[in-house]
């Protein structure tokens, strides 16, 4: 959607909004620089970075108010469970929902007037129409462009992006997110033995979760663990293709290098993978 705006496709954006969690892959943050750089500086877009604080710090903290990730359980009595999701609410949507108070000039906690509102484009896709959703506060709007203006599929945005060098776009999501499938584990394993291990530390050191590790406060009574398979992420069974990556790649065989990288399993503001088991889209937000 910047590129878009910036080339003119689409109307002008006054600003785009990146919600930094702390813990995006080295990757996206290298490519989050080359897009202000090369996309949004020339066209006069600013690149907001906002944050709620480093998602894996607070997670270890036990001084620190517990926003949950949505990890597996393993409980006493042997049955499975997970954790309620507040992650996305916590490091992403609040931030944004600050940046663009402080925007219209009614910083948090100013009434912000009838009427006064920006619209804020979600880069959701024609293969995802159903995750369109309007915002839940009368002073933003969602507008979702890829759809309503360009009626555009995945393979048309990566087929665009291509087109503009910018192939190897990777996804936003954090780095040891539990709803990574086996796909995007593999890939942090194999291409980026610091992140790997980075990943496999946090999962060993959540196992008995945080000290204030669910709603009331209390500790967790089960052991924690980021892969489905409840078991340590150094030992789960990452290199097993499952039947939903098998449906991905069958998509067309000129997106399976992209989907094998994991973009299946990224997370947005508003299209959180863990809202449905679908596919999640960038989390850029983009404001006029």
């Amino acid at each position: 959607m910047l590129a878009l705006s910036a080339e003119g496709i689409l109307p002008k954006v006054d600003y785009a909004i990146f919600a930094d969690t702390g813990w995006e892959p080295l990757s996206v943050y290298r490519h989050l620089d080359r897009l202000e750089r090369e996309i949004a500086e020339p066209a006069g877009v600013p690149v907001l970075r906002v944050s709620s604080g480093n998602i894996r710090k607070d997670a270890l903290d036990p001084e620190h108010r517990f926003a949950s990730m949505p990890l597996y359980i393993l409980n006493k009595d042997g049955k499975p469970g997970m954790t309620r999701r507040q992650c996305t609410g916590e490091y992403k949507i609040k931030p944004i929902k600050r940046k663009i108070r402080e925007i219209l000039g009614y910083p948090y906690p100013a009434r912000i007037p009838k009427g006064v509102f920006v619209e804020q484009w979600i880069g959701i896709s024609t293969d995802e129409w159903h995750r369109a959703k309007d915002a839940d506060v009368q002073y933003m709007r969602n507008r979702h462009p890829l759809i309503v203006e360009m009626d555009w599929s995945r393979s048309d945005c990566v087929d665009y992006l291509t087109s503009l060098g910018l192939a190897d776009t990777p996804k936003s999501s954090c780095l040891g997110c539990p709803f990574h499938g086996n796909a995007q584990w593999r890939h942090i394993r194999d291409t980026s033995p610091a992140e790997w291990a980075d990943v496999v530390e946090f999962d060993a050191a959540i196992r008995q979760g945080n000290a204030r590790a669910n709603a009331s406060g209390s500790r967790l009574l089960g052991e924690a663990f980021l892969h489905r398979s409840r078991v340590p992420l150094s030992q789960a069974p990452i290199d097993h293709v499952t039947a939903a990556e098998r449906a991905a790649l069958r998509i067309s065989a000129d997106e399976a290098d992209v989907l094998e990288d994991g973009v299946e399993d990224g997370c947005s503001p508003w299209a959180c993978r863990g809202d449905a088991d679908a596919l999640a889209q960038d989390d850029f937000g983009l404001a006029t």
